[in-house]
Formats: C-alpha cells, structure tokens, sequence
C-alpha cells in the first residue's frame, strides 16, 4: 500500500561526542523516506534548493523513494547546524537554522498523491500540515503527525487543529509533556487523546518508546547500543519504519501497532550507529531482520501462562 510524507529535506552541520560533520544530508522526510523504504512505496514531498546535490537525489532513488513531488527552486536548502550534551545525547543545542527555500514551501499534491492510502505529516508548520490533509481525497485510511516544541510554543492554535484532525501523533516525551501540561507521560497521553488522535506515540530516546493505544499501554524499551555516533534523524526513522510497517502491512490491530513499534525503534537504532542517513541508507532486509530477532530476545520472558504462577511467601 502507498504511503506518502510531507516535510523537509536539509543539509546539516552535526557536533557530538563521536565526532563531527559538516553538510550532510539531513531533513525529517529523508529520514523517513528511506526507513519507510524498506517495508513500502514511499512518495515524498518536499522543496530543495539550487545547491542540492544530484547524488542525494540519486540515494532516494535508489531506495525506489518516488521524488516527483521534490520540488527544486533557485536558493539554497534548508541549513540546519547542532551540538549534541556530552553528557547526554538526548539534549541538543540549535547553533543555526536556515529556512531559504523551505520559508516559501506550499506543498501541492498531484490527484495520485491525494490519494495515497497512508499519510506521514513530517515536522513542518502546522498550517502547512492542515493544508496537505484537505488535499487529501479521499481522506487517508491513516494519518499520523510529528510536531516539535517550537509549534507548541509558538503555534498552538494551528498545532491544536491538526492534531484534532489525525489518528495518529509522535511526540518526543519533552513535547508530549509541553503540549498536555502533564509531567506523568501516562495522563500526559490521555490529554492527547481527548484532542483528537487514538494512537499517541511518545518517544523517549535511550530510554524507549511508550504506545498509548485508545489508552492501550505498550512500553518497549530503546535496543542496546555500545555505541551512538549521532543522533539525528532516529525519530523521524523511527516513524519512518512504524509507518511503512502500517502501510505494508494494512494491520491496525493492537498487534499491528505493536510490532510497527518495534519495528521503529530497531530502525531507529541502526541510524544513531553513524552521521546523517549513511548506516540508514546501507541496510540489508537480513540486517533487519537479525535486529528485529535479537530485540524480541531482548524483551522476552516467561509469563505467567508459559513459566506458572508467581510465587507466595508464608
């Protein structure tokens, strides 16, 4: 089944403890266009600058990433320039954002892409987001978004309204505590439901992901790395990976939005393992699927039914 993001497409300048890179290829909706590749037909759509490199093109390309809706104008791409704590890899400084041609970005879908079955709202103004949606013809089997906190802050009526209007939302938990004034992630989703969105995804970096499924509750922990060269990107692969599972797949069940789960974050765990998307870009389906086993090993145990009852004291 068809699946279709809307968002950026960047270069970024990247400082962390591993190491540094200057211009790589960055942006919410290449992340998630080329995890989503390995599972569905990705179409992205998205605004590039005259100085966009004809390789990165050719990356999409060949991850079958339909760039028809990759729209090139004259100036640069959207620049974006960070620096990772030393001490903790979930907190990054902002150095310098350079919107150029993505200031003027106002996606307009071709009636194919109105069409598309499942919808990826990638982090963009929540305007635009709402814009993309009534485009859309007939309304999309799923809709999920990604915000950040300078939307909560700074457009929260607009954010308010798109979010009413999807079934789906990622948030990381700094967000999702901002956007529900609730410090208890657990309530913090269930003020997210009473928006709007049945499924509220919260990603919690290092420490995992938590699931709220109509207040269905799955809690899976991050994969275990002895390593993390750089951050960026792995939420927006994480989404990337749960969404093309969704799309590949069609199961909505709570099994289904389980599993696109761990699917996510064992995405999202290959991407940290190098600067910008190059580990993403490189992966085999065997790769995967060896990660995927080795993280069901990982959260596995013997139940009540498979290892007895617990227990009692005297």
């Amino acid at each position: 089944m068809s699946l279709l993001v809307v968002g950026s497409v960047a270069y970024d300048s990247v400082k962390t403890p591993a190491g540094s890179r200057e211009t790589s290829l960055g942006g919410s909706a290449t992340y998630f266009s080329i995890a989503a590749s390995y599972f569905s037909q990705v179409s992205l759509v998205a605004v590039i600058g005259d100085d966009f490199m004809p390789e990165h093109v050719e990356l999409l390309e060949s991850h079958s990433v339909d760039v028809s809706g990759l729209e090139r104008r004259n100036g640069k791409t959207f620049r974006w320039s960070g620096v990772y704590s030393t001490e903790d890899l979930n907190q990054r400084e902002t150095l310098d954002t350079q919107l150029n041609v993505f200031a003027e970005f106002s996606p307009e879908l071709t009636e194919e892409q109105r069409a598309t079955e499942y919808l990826f709202l990638a982090n963009i103004e929540p305007r635009l987001q709402t814009q993309v949606l009534e485009q859309m013809s007939p309304r999309p089997k799923l809709v999920a978004l990604d915000s950040m906190n300078f939307w909560i802050d700074g457009s929260r009526s607009d954010l308010d309204a798109i979010v009413a209007a999807v079934d789906l939302i990622f948030m990381d938990e700094g967000e999702a505590r901002a956007f529900a004034g609730e410090e208890n992630l657990a309530q913090a989703a269930k003020r997210i439901h009473a928006v709007g969105p049945k499924i509220v995804v919260i990603k919690r970096g290092e420490h995992g992901v938590l699931v709220s499924n109509s207040g269905d509750l799955f809690a899976l922990p991050a994969f275990i790395l002895d390593r993390v060269v750089d951050p960026t990107g792995a939420g927006d692969s994480f989404a990337g990976g749960f969404m093309g599972m969704l799309a590949a797949t069609g199961d909505l069940s709570t099994r289904g939005i389980r599993r696109a789960a761990v699917l996510g974050s064992v995405i999202g765990s290959f991407t940290v393992q190098d600067f910008s998307a190059d580990r993403l870009a490189a992966l085999s389906h065997d790769e995967i699927t060896d990660r995927f086993a080795a993280f069901e090993k990982l959260t596995t145990f013997a139940g009540l039914d498979d290892g007895g009852p617990l227990p009692r004291g005297q």
